[in-house]
């Protein structure tokens, strides 16, 4: 079975007509014998439109209950079972009901199609999920139905309904698109004239890339390689040279003229001998090239000509901008023919821009210059003197060889001299050997005469070879250094990667590690405050502390320069350098995004506190305020009414509630000062008897029982802070463990804290057979705050652990939470053994 066809009638806003342009095609069908139906059809009570719905055949839709509301949806089960030609389905990106087929609209059509239907429907661009952000910026109102562009894309055809926006503004005030009460809120908030203008520039530019697809498709599947000009595409090739610069523009003012073409920039690299720095020139070139609008591509090829033409036809591009060669007539003679007029002979139907400049026919700056290192040019140099002697001397004796042995046997010395120096030194060599051949060799032997015309062509033939075969061997110890290189610089950039994501490195680190790869003395990293220079990183000995007093220097961003000291830096290595400050760049804006989330995150912990403490100075804080405010009203309304009993009670209520307030302020104050690192610790010694006596008496009697070891050590603490802790802690448990057995067990058995050091430690145990608390909720319950279940009644505002473990902390102590065998919580306190004074204190 065939798929069916998808048409979209597509519109820039709401009431531009695109269901009654559906309607009146589905007409326009069924008039020529075609079976249509309607799916769907939303009229949304415009007259005109459901007048259009007449003489349709309409499947009737299907019911959803959600929420005790009917929706009407498209009953695709009634439509796929009359299994018309074609079928009506409004609002292609409409969310259905819960409890529907599928989620959305498209995903029943889809449906449709599979069953060989053909579908019509309809689309807003502020529906299409690339434009749904762009859409909200221009209108201030965001869609919450969206379809993926790839699914409108895949239509088979999309046309665009489209009326000016004055017609438009005019079809709504007359009532032709919303009702009368909704129209003037429409035309002064998303239908302003300015907002339908934008929203139709977006679609007309949405539809023409879908256009310039299908184009494309057309193309491909009918294998037509020439270019249509179809739009305006303009492909401008760059060598790295200075001369791109003015290439570009060129281009770009080409572009001008013209009203929604294309730039593209293409770079083909291959191996052309040009000057080092190229990459610093294509990287600003590419930056121009962005800045006008337009793309860079960089490809690989040998071929400049023909890469940069099939570029060229795969793009559909109008027109090739390139520069007159910098080659030398002499050069384009010997195989270094004119990529521009290897352009111009085979682009066909594109037209060709050659571009004249200041460096045409110069010819490029070759790299001549030794590669090898210095030693061995300098060793090569001696071999290019010594080896054409010592052959000389070594076949001498031997008077019985014609020249074409000794030629051969001085082309081996040549041979020899070039791996060894490479070029020059060969070179040197090739035109000794001949000299020497001419001398001792050729008839007259002992000038630099020849008689016989093929001596002299042997000799010219010899020089020529060894020339050239030292030009394949410098060629290649250049090539091979420069595949060296590459490896080396792509093992840094590997090791640079795998260690930026390995670790967040800082900017003195990853300071350190560019100082240590480029050898620098010192390096920093410099930003420009109002026009003063201001340090934000530095490494080295002496680092500069602005650009006048560097070696060098970059700039990554208008107000951020990378400077440093020791030397300067070659082509290669300049390239790697923009690598690590690409990663730099990066590691810059990690760290400014770290720390904007790190503080999204505090402002957003502070936000919940301040809520908390709302919710708590609401509640908590209010009600005993409210009982000792009514205790006291009773008292002085019926002073002589209450007996001398309901005067002590009421006395004891508002002495109850004072204490409750006061213990909720005491430990709101308290939280405040372990946030702020404000806790002040008196070291001295402290016994558990004495904390837990001092506790015992706030608490009702024989609610908790104690079980201390006798003769035990004294702590290192402040006995008012391990009062506070302690007393929390009590208060906490007989909270939720009320009438269960409550004990506090204390014990030392020379066990070592973690994280307190080598100090042996006494533990303090409130234990409760209460409900306990889950495993994945111990560590939050030391948050503040935190209530266990979230309990909303009760006194308390969730701060009592928060301060005890803030407290005990303080103290290098620590608060442990441990389930109760049997059920339960069990408190743990570690505290370190007093050992003596601190440093810088006395006896408490």
């Amino acid at each position: 079975m065939d798929r069916g066809s998808l048409r979209i009638f597509l519109g820039a806003a709401p009431g531009v007509g695109k269901t009654y342009a559906m309607l009146e095609e589905a007409h326009r069908l069924a008039a020529a014998g075609t079976d249509v139906v309607v799916g769907v059809v939303m009229d949304h009570g415009r007259p005109q439109t459901a007048a259009l719905v007449e003489g349709l055949e309409t499947v009737p839709l299907r019911l959803v209950e959600y929420r005790g509301t009917r929706l009407p949806e498209m009953d695709v089960d009634a439509v796929l079972a009359r299994r018309p030609h074609t079928a009506l389905v409004d609002e292609y990106a409409h969310t259905n009901a819960p409890g529907s087929r599928h989620a959305k609209r498209w995903e029943d059509v889809d449906e449709l199609l599979d069953a060989g239907i053909d579908v019509l429907t309809t689309v807003n661009v502020q529906h299409l999920a690339s434009l749904n952000d762009v859409v909200e910026a221009i209108t201030g109102t965001r869609q919450q139905e969206v379809i993926p562009d790839a699914i409108v894309r895949k239509a088979d055809q999309i046309g665009l309904v489209d009326i000016p926006p004055e017609l438009l503004r005019q079809r709504l005030s007359g009532g032709f698109v919303y009702a009368p009460d909704k129209i003037d809120a429409a035309l002064a908030n998303y239908f302003r004239l300015g907002n339908l203008s934008a929203l139709r520039e977006i679609a007309l530019i949405w539809l023409a890339d879908r256009v310039e697809e299908g184009l494309a498709e057309y193309r491909q599947r009918h294998r037509i390689e020439e270019t249509w000009p179809a739009r305006e595409r303009v492909v401008v090739a760059l060598t790295g040279g200075p001369e791109g610069e003015a290439l570009i523009r060129r281009a770009a003012r080409i572009l001008s003229r013209v009203s929604g073409g294309d730039l593209l920039a293409i770079h083909v690299r291959t191996p052309d001998g040009l000057v080092e720095g190229s990459e610093q020139s294509l990287a600003a070139q590419r930056k121009l090239v962005e800045d006008l609008g337009g793309s860079y591509h960089q490809l690989a090829g040998d071929d400049i000509a023909s890469t940069l033409l099939d570029f060229a036809r795969s793009v559909n591009a109008t027109q090739i901008v390139v520069g007159v060669s910098r080659h030398t007539r002499l050069q384009q003679i010997f195989g270094r023919g004119s990529v521009g007029t290897a352009v111009v002979r085979d682009s066909g139907e594109i037209d060709v821009h050659m571009v004249t400049h200041s460096l045409a026919g110069r010819g490029p700056r070759l790299r001549l210059t030794p590669v090898l290192g210095p030693a061995r040019t300098i060793t090569g140099y001696v071999l290019a003197f010594v080896a054409p002697i010592l052959m000389t001397a070594a076949l001498l004796p031997f008077p019985q060889l014609n020249l074409t042995t000794h030629a051969l046997a001085h082309l081996c010395a040549v041979v020899v001299v070039a791996f060894v120096g490479g070029l020059w030194p060969a070179v040197v060599a090739a035109v000794i050997d001949s000299l020497l051949l001419n001398y001792f060799v050729t008839p007259p032997i002992g000038t630099f005469t020849i008689d016989d015309p093929q001596n002299f062509f042997a000799l010219v033939v010899f020089l020529a070879v060894a020339v050239a075969f030292s030009l394949v061997v410098g060629v290649s110890s250049r090539r091979s250094q420069d595949a060296a290189l590459a490896r080396a610089e792509a093992g840094t950039l590997s090791e640079l990667a795998r260690g930026s994501l390995a670790r967040d490195q800082s900017a003195e680190e990853f300071l350190g590690q560019l100082r240590d790869e480029f050898q620098l003395a010192s390096v920093s990293l410099l930003s420009d405050l109002d026009g003063a220079w201001k340090v934000r990183a530095s490494v080295g000995a002496d680092a500069p502390t602005s650009p006048e007093e560097a070696d060098g220097a970059d700039h990554l961003a208008p107000d951020l320069s990378l400077v440093w000291k020791g030397r300067p830096l070659s082509g290669s290595e300049r390239r790697l350098l923009a690598a690590f400050e690409a990663h730099l760049t990066a590691l810059l804006e990690r760290q400014e995004l770290s720390l904007s989330l790190s503080e999204t995150v505090k402002l957003g912990e502070a936000n919940r506190i301040r809520t908390s403490i709302l919710r708590a100075v609401s509640h908590d804080l209010r009600t005993p305020l409210a009982g000792i405010r009514l205790a006291v009203t009773a008292l002085r309304r019926q002073r002589g009414k209450t007996t001398p009993e309901e005067q002590a009670e009421m006395l004891e209520t508002i002495d109850a509630y004072s204490n409750r307030l006061d213990n909720l302020v005491a430990n709101l104050l308290d939280m405040s000062r372990i946030d702020s690192a404000a806790v002040s610790v008196l070291h001295e010694p402290v016994t558990w008897l004495d904390v837990v006596s001092e506790v015992l008496a706030e608490l009702p009697p024989d609610s908790i029982r104690v079980d201390l070891a006798p003769n035990l050590p004294a702590l290192d603490g402040d006995r008012g802070l391990l009062v506070r802790a302690l007393a929390n802690l009590a208060e906490n448990a007989l909270k939720y463990a009320p009438g269960g057995d409550i004990v506090i067990v204390a014990t030392t058995g020379g066990l070592l804290a973690p994280g307190i050091g080598d100090r042996p430690v006494s533990e303090l145990r409130v234990v409760d057979h209460g409900r306990g608390v889950p495993p994945e909720r111990v560590m939050a319950m030391f948050q503040p705050f935190q209530r266990l279940g979230d309990e909303g009644t009760g006194p308390g505002i969730g701060l009592g652990l928060a301060v005890a473990k803030g407290f005990i902390e303080a103290m290098d102590g620590e608060l442990l939470a441990e389930p109760t065998p049997g059920g339960g919580l069990t408190m743990v306190i570690r505290m370190p053994l007093y050992t003596g004074p601190r440093d810088g204190e006395g006896e408490a």
